[in-house]
């Protein structure tokens, strides 16, 4: 007589290994992007100041260079297969939808006194659902504007929609500033609870 397994979705990974690589990838990337950048913005400043030279990668611009554009595929790439995968396994919606008002409203208040519960890794709080949307939506503008920076006579309707070479410039800046305030929040986020790191490593 055949005997059936009971499925539980307890005993399956919080995250899957495609999401726990592309997001170690997307990581590495953004970070070697961020500190190539900040060298490469001091060759050529838009606002009136520049990176310390000790927190910037490549030494020199030609050298920033090589490490923002090998980035930058890298990126692509891999945020490419990061979106994809998270589309075709219905992984997006699951996770960041519903997202309404109310809910990110109420959990916002509950953020800013202490209160927000992580209890259940596997749901998302709205607060978590809108930052991540946030960071989504925000490497792909960097990735358009920074295609306009690279490429300006290439890519004349990116660079129109921009408002031109040099307001894309200030795109790129600004969207670059947002993925580090994310990052600087998801660091601190991970140093008040620990589990999800160890999710994101093992899975569980």
């Amino acid at each position: 007589m055949a005997t059936t397994t009971m499925h539980d979705p307890a005993r399956e990974p919080i995250h899957p290994g495609w999401l726990r690589l592309t997001h170690w990838i997307n990581a590495l990337a953004v970070i070697v992007l961020v500190l190539s950048g900040w060298r490469i913005y001091d060759a050529s400043p838009i606002f009136h100041f520049a990176f310390p030279h000790g927190i910037t990668l490549g030494g020199w611009l030609g050298g920033a260079l090589l490490w923002h554009f090998a980035a930058m595929w890298v990126l692509a790439f891999n945020g490419l297969v990061y979106l994809a995968l998270n589309l075709a396994t219905g992984r997006l919606w699951h996770k960041f939808f519903p997202l309404r008002p109310r809910d990110l409203l109420h959990d916002l208040g509950a953020a800013l006194r202490g209160h927000l519960a992580h209890d259940d890794l596997r749901r998302y709080n709205a607060v978590q659902k809108l930052a991540y949307l946030f960071v989504i939506a925000d490497t792909v503008l960097i990735v358009l504007s920074g295609l306009v920076v690279w490429k300006s006579v290439q890519f004349p309707l990116l660079r129109e929609l921009m408002g031109g070479f040099d307001n894309a410039r200030v795109v790129h800046f600004f969207a670059m500033a947002g993925l580090v305030a994310f990052f600087a929040v998801h660091v601190v986020m991970v140093a008040l609870v620990p589990r999800t790191l160890r999710a994101m490593i093992r899975g569980r």
